[in-house]
């Protein structure tokens, strides 16, 4: 079996399982934010059940649209927070959380060969860490909230084998966006992504988010690596449950393998209107941009802040843009004063904000007007995804952003080092 496979089916109480099984899960946890937990609450109320199979397994975090930026957020999260409150689930509030992808690993909350599922299509992020994890809708949130299972179909999997070492700037946003660019956005369609090879081997944790996170924009069902001794180096200290590892056979069955030369890989932009719209960034052309944001679940971690800082350090930001950073967390933000990337920052020209999705889906602090275009570390490039219907997106990795920050066109870093 697969990884996926094996870990489903250690979930369900069967020997062996095969892609196209339908299976009843248990879930280890259960996630939802404050665009999706509403509805999971309401959902949760009409089934007439009197509480949650398991408060300490239910994680709310209210990081969209937080701190709240109108009435209607504003309610949406004292919905939210009522609910955990009553139920006493584990909630992270403004001043302690932070964006539901980053500080749940960082607060040791997943652990290899779980299962967790969560209203977020971002949930997929968690299979860095070698757990099996997807995103759901609200209203399958509401049963696994009551229940503690959801029912799945097996995904086939796929192995993505990265050969060979990368280039200086190349990380793990590059890997996952030349991945999408060379399969599209429905290559990997209700499919688990298991990654290997040298290069992946070589990231850090901050990398390996990163390239769980963007499986869901390949169409995949989670994205997930082998545990090694980065990942229980990462987990050390942050729990003190137990865990199981997970491998997959020798002889596992694939639905394809796909393999890739990373010593080819460049640092990549990924073009309006899809993530799969990638080009190198050396072909990237001279395309002024109005804004630059740093941030999100997808690289708004240290190392990514590092990157950033490394070539801000002692430049200035274009005087004709914008450069927006949200670290991912309240322990990345604090974790980055102490090493003094937010002075440089702000002595960029660059405002830093608490930590919170904002931009990334359009919701505030960073909304495009008709005619903007933006460089983003985040994860969609969608029509209108971060404002108006006639602004552009353009997704590229920390360096590339910063180095666009201060170039005021799409640039590569070997352009500003």
């Amino acid at each position: 079996m697969t990884l996926a496979e094996k870990i489903l089916a250690a979930h369900c109480g069967k020997a062996s399982v095969s892609p196209g099984d339908f299976l009843s899960v248990r879930t280890d946890l259960v996630l939802s934010n404050d665009i999706t937990a509403p509805i999971a609450i309401r959902e949760f109320e009409r089934l007439g059940v009197s509480t949650v199979f398991d408060p300490k397994k239910i994680v709310m975090v209210p990081d969209h649209f937080c701190p709240n930026k109108d009435i209607q957020s504003a309610e949406q999260a004292k919905m939210m927070r009522d609910f955990a409150r009553k139920h006493k689930l584990v909630y992270f509030e403004v001043g302690e959380m932070g964006i539901e992808h980053v500080i749940l690993p960082e607060k040791g909350l997943v652990l290899p060969g779980e299962v967790v599922v969560g209203a977020d299509s971002h949930t997929c992020t968690y299979g860095a860490l070698g757990a099996f994890a997807t995103g759901m809708g609200s209203t399958d949130i509401a049963i696994a909230m009551a229940t503690g299972e959801i029912w799945m179909k097996v995904p086939p999997t796929i192995k993505f084998v990265f050969h060979g070492k990368p280039g200086k700037w190349v990380g793990g946003k590059d890997l996952i966006l030349y991945l999408i660019g060379d399969i599209g956005v429905d290559g990997a369609l209700y499919s688990a992504l298991e990654f290997h090879g040298e290069a992946v081997e070589k990231l850090g944790m901050d990398g390996r988010f990163t390239m769980s996170n963007m499986a869901i924009e390949s169409g995949g069902k989670a994205g997930l690596f082998h545990v090694d001794d980065k990942t229980r180096s990462y987990l050390k200290g942050r729990t003190s449950r137990k865990y199981k590892e997970y491998r997959s056979d020798p002889d596992a069955a694939y639905a394809r393998v796909i393999e890739y030369d990373t010593s080819k890989i460049e640092p990549q932009v990924a073009f309006p209107h899809l993530p799969s719209n990638t080009k190198p960034v050396s072909q990237a052309g001279a395309i002024a941009i109005d804004q630059v944001v740093i941030g999100s679940c997808t690289n708004g971690r240290m190392d990514d802040l590092r990157i950033a800082a490394n070539i801000l350090k002692g430049r200035k930001v274009d005087p004709h843009l914008r450069l927006i950073i949200l670290p991912g967390s309240q322990q990345v933000y604090l974790d980055a004063l102490k090493e003094g990337l937010i002075e440089t920052f702000i002595r960029a020209g660059a405002a830093v904000s608490t930590p919170t999705c904002g931009p990334c889906l359009g919701g505030y602090m960073g909304i495009l007007a008709a005619g903007e275009r933006c460089v983003s570390t985040t994860n969609r490039n969608f029509v209108g995804r971060m404002g108006h219907v006639k602004s552009e997106v353009y997704l590229a990795n920390p360096a590339v952003a910063a180095a666009s920050a201060i170039a005021g066109r799409i640039a590569g870093p070997e352009e500003i080092k």
